[in-house]
């Protein structure tokens, strides 16, 4: 990428690293994607990489089937648009941050939790 001038780097992290889940290392390892996306988007920003990540809040897949339906609602409590999310939203929304079109966002986190982060 840098020897092309450039680059769109799609980092995935979660809902869990801007808030509290109850499994501690996921979350910080969640985190430190974030930060890892901010810090090389502002030091790639200058050769036209954008580097920017994603936080998802759970979205209804196959996953679902080994959990227990107590855990799926209260993931689902968690979630202020009262649903899960569709997974074709998060790859439109991707699809477009790693496109020619985002010639701006760079170190951004975009937020694909239904309104739940507070941040």
């Amino acid at each position: 990428m840098k020897a092309n001038g450039y680059g769109r780097i799609m980092n995935i992290a979660s809902i869990a690293g801007k808030e509290d889940n109850p499994t501690s290392a996921y979350s910080a390892s969640k985190a430190a994607v974030i930060g890892m996306t901010k810090s090389l988007g502002k030091e790639l920003a200058g050769m036209d990489i954008a580097v920017n990540c994603a936080t998802p809040t759970a979205a209804r897949t196959r996953i679902f089937d080994q959990m227990k339906q107590e855990h799926i609602d209260y993931m689902l409590s968690k979630i202020p648009r009262g649903r899960f999310l569709e997974v074709g939203e998060a790859a439109k929304m991707i699809a477009w941050a790693v496109s020619p079109e985002n010639s701006f966002a760079t170190g951004a986190v975009f937020d694909l939790s239904g309104g739940r982060a507070t941040y």
